[in-house]
């Protein structure tokens, strides 16, 4: 079977969000890509978790065109394709409904980085797209939400390894990491920082976030060639 170990990785990585509450029957998908093969393996689209197996998993190209699989792809593929295009760092993609993350995507709003939660996984805010023109939304859909996703990166040189993850403005959250482990769990943290945010800013309306300092002090010593954090 093509990319074996890459199918079963991609497919633990959808049934860890399910584990995790982020997703409800069909609404996600997770992907990851082989770089050196330039193949992505990704979730059919719209089969129940419960009945997903490693073959079910479909190899694709970073275009989208189908190598092997016999299901059809997650109807999200040409965004998980040109994020793998653009972001050459990243090596799985996550997409949940989750409800506070989609709740803040739905309003609009970027997460600010109002603790030290957030700072450990995230460099900063997670953003959230413009929303798509009426004519993205009735051309090529899926694409234009990854442009979206690209465009905002790029227009405020966010680097996507240190904020692995952005919302799309009247949709959902896009997560990434290393390899389909690492998106699946930083999908997991952003959905628990999205929680801690709502609550956060219910209590306090307009809270200026945590100060660079602080900022500083827990995502480096995860991260970086200085990083502490671990064994």
């Amino acid at each position: 079977m093509l990319l074996k170990d890459l199918r079963t990785a991609v497919l633990e990585a959808n049934l860890e969000i399910v584990r995790r509450g982020l997703v409800l029957y069909t609404f996600g998908n997770a992907s990851g890509v082989d770089r050196e093969q330039g193949l992505m393996v990704i979730k059919p689209s719209g089969v129940d978790y419960d009945d997903l197996r490693p073959e079910h998993m479909v190899v694709t190209d970073l275009q989208g065109t189908i190598v092997d699989g016999a299901l059809k792809p997650s109807s999200d593929l040409d965004t998980h394709t040109l994020l793998y295009r653009e972001f050459p760092s990243i090596g799985a993609i996550v997409h949940t409904h989750s409800e506070f993350a989609t709740s803040f995507a739905q309003a609009g709003l970027s997460i600010p980085a109002l603790g030290t939660t957030h700072a450990d996984y995230f460099y900063g805010a997670i953003p959230c797209t413009v929303p798509l023109s009426d004519e993205a939304c009735g051309g090529r859909y899926v694409h234009e939400t990854g442009v979206a996703i690209v465009q905002h990166f790029q227009n405020n040189a966010i680097d996507p390894l240190a904020v692995p993850a952005c919302l799309v403005a009247g949709h959902a959250p896009f997560v990434w990491g290393k390899d389909a482990h690492d998106a699946a769990h930083n999908a997991v943290v952003l959905e628990a920082v999205a929680k801690m945010a709502y609550k956060t800013l219910t209590l306090v309306p307009g809270h200026p976030g945590v100060s660079q300092a602080l900022l500083d002090r827990h995502y480096f010593r995860k991260h970086g060639a200085t990083a502490t954090y671990g064994q």
